[in-house]
């Protein structure tokens, strides 16, 4: 069971550069994610709240996803090969979700924090580069090359969206509640 308090989350730099804000503010939500599925078992991490299906270990899995997808498969070209790419169902689109139940809250976290390195790795990379945030993407979406700096606000918005599902799932199985 992994354990991870609020006070435990990254602060966002009130008085930085660019870079290091958005990095912070997508810290921050990554530690609130991580927070809200602390401390769970197995069967509480695959519980859901009527009427959706979403529960808090396909959210630790599904943001493993996306971290992997827009950072390392989209924008560096694929870097690095995921350990549970070999699994991934392209054919459906909720996969993390419908999959997540079956791992354990070690993998989950294992995944979610492989992918987050992944990134990390990326991300520092780049911006020691001369284009900085500014830097386009290997991957093209619609015909368009994506700067890492939309590429960082999307995940930013990736996280904070589902950190408000992760609010109501948490409190839902034992009653956390928090920011």
């Amino acid at each position: 069971m992994t354990s991870f308090r609020a006070e435990d989350r990254t602060d966002p730099p009130v008085d930085a550069d660019e870079a290091a804000t958005l990095l912070g503010f997508l810290n921050h939500q990554r530690d609130t994610l991580r927070w809200k599925c602390a401390g769970l078992t197995a069967d509480q991490l695959s519980t859901s709240l009527a009427p959706t299906r979403m529960t808090l270990g396909g959210l630790l899995k599904h943001v493993a996803v996306v971290e992997a997808g827009w950072l390392n498969q989209f924008f560096a070209g694929g870097i690095a090969k995921p350990s549970w790419f070999d699994e991934l169902d392209p054919d459906d689109r909720d996969w993390s979700f419908t999959t997540a139940a079956r791992s354990t809250p070690e993998q989950l976290f294992a995944w979610f924090d492989e992918s987050i390195a992944i990134s990390d790795r990326v991300v520092t990379d780049t911006l020691a580069g001369p284009e900085g945030l500014a830097t386009l993407s290997a991957g093209e979406e619609n015909g368009s090359r994506i700067s890492l700096r939309w590429i960082m606000c999307h995940l930013i918005e990736e996280y904070a969206r589902h950190n408000g599902h992760a609010d109501l799932l948490r409190e839902s199985i034992d009653g956390a509640t928090g920011e």
